[in-house]
């Protein structure tokens, strides 16, 4: 049968591996990983004060070990807000912690004024089932709906099963206490909770690091589907997103149309304002394109200056007046850049899909089209003649 100090010093080796592994994390800047390499370090701490309880005076063996494992506990849920960026106000940021005070005024009162380890563990079950409960909460009404689920019900899982356990916890020791008086104590009881104890904080640090891991993974998706200077998606999501649609049988009515778009005078953009001013120009102008398209059209950053916009319609003359509203609006839309405002503009050329030829084909039909927009002055749209009729 497992002893109390045994139990206790598994979980501080478990403690020290979820450390090793979030040090490794902080070299990426995931928010919500630094209070959780802090949570288990503290965690560690109040263990081993713990396993010397029967040795240690009674400030450290019993009030700065539960200070210091509740600590954990609302350092983990801190963590989960950044985590997810919850924005809180001021007076909510600091709520746990005048709760952290509170047990810790209770613990002193019951070791020292009205030495009680029953009424101690009643105040302590309550607090860690408190933060346990707000941490699956958070978890759950966070989670990423377009990630897998997976990550965050293993967190959620996790802080529940010490929420049930703390509070049934609490509850016996309200209605029934059991003969042993201190943590370490061999009893029934306390084996049971120890265990508890070994199952939960470890499985939540794991849960904790796979949701960090899951934030990566998110960001190289990212990286791969997006372009990372202007938002667009990247030209290799963009292709394969528009052979998709040209290999699905479109809506009746409808056909597959490409613009390609080029910024006006990039080059000289760059020679005169340098090329911070450029990428500016990029973003806004990818910006402002984005917030006006429609949702299932699909827009990316073909390289460079050129960006090509793929969507459906009835007919050539809403995808012209779509592009061409596009125009207007950038025209008009001056951008501000290092040294000053920047207006610019830009000029297109409109492709229809026949049905039957290949992507590179459409695409190529479209930029002649766009060159003929330059050639014809720039700032203009370009569409086949015979497809308006």
């Amino acid at each position: 049968m497992f002893s109390p100090v045994s139990i206790l010093v598994v979980t501080a080796l478990s403690s020290i591996l979820s450390i090793l592994v979030l040090i490794s994390l902080l070299s990426h800047a995931i928010a919500g990983v630094p209070r959780w390499l802090w949570a288990n370090v503290l965690a560690i701490v109040s263990l081993v004060l713990f396993a010397v309880q029967s040795v240690a005076p009674a400030w450290l063996g019993i009030v700065t070990a539960n200070q210091l494992l509740a600590a954990t506990s609302l350092l983990i849920y801190e963590g989960c807000n950044e985590f997810f960026d919850v924005r809180m106000r001021r007076a909510q940021r600091w709520t746990g912690w005048i709760m952290w005070l509170g047990v810790m005024a209770g613990i002193v009162y019951f070791t020292y004024v009205v030495p009680d380890a029953h009424a101690r563990v009643v105040i302590v079950s309550a607090f860690h089932a408190a933060c346990d409960l707000a941490i699956a909460g958070r978890v759950l009404l966070e989670r990423p709906k377009e990630r897998p689920r997976y990550n965050y019900l293993f967190v959620a899982g996790a802080a529940s099963l010490g929420t049930l356990g703390h509070t049934i916890r609490g509850a016996i020791y309200v209605v029934k206490p059991p003969a042993q008086e201190a943590l370490l104590q061999p009893g029934p009881m306390q084996i049971t909770f120890l265990a508890l104890g070994i199952l939960v904080l470890p499985s939540l640090c794991i849960g904790l690091v796979l949701m960090a891991h899951d934030r990566l993974a998110q960001r190289l998706e990212r990286l791969a589907r997006f372009d990372d200077l202007t938002g667009a998606l990247s030209r290799k999501a963009l292709l394969a997103a528009a052979a998709e649609r040209l290999a699905r049988v479109p809506q009746e009515g409808k056909r597959v149309y490409v613009a390609v778009i080029d910024v006006d005078h990039f080059k000289s953009v760059n020679d005169r304002y340098g090329h911070a001013a450029g990428d500016e120009v990029l973003r806004h102008f990818a910006s402002l394109v984005r917030s006006r398209v429609r949702e299932d059209d699909a827009f990316g950053r073909i390289g460079g200056e050129e960006f090509c916009l793929f969507c459906t319609a009835e007919r050539l003359e809403d995808v012209t007046a779509l592009v061409e509203r596009l125009r207007r609006d950038v025209e008009a839309t001056p951008c501000g850049v290092p040294g000053g405002v920047l207006h610019y503009t830009f000029s297109a050329g409109i492709a229809v899909w026949d049905g039957r030829e290949p992507l590179a084909s459409l695409m190529a039909r479209a930029d002649s089209l766009l060159y003929a927009a330059k050639i014809a002055g720039r700032n203009r749209v370009k569409a086949p003649a015979d497809a308006l009729i």
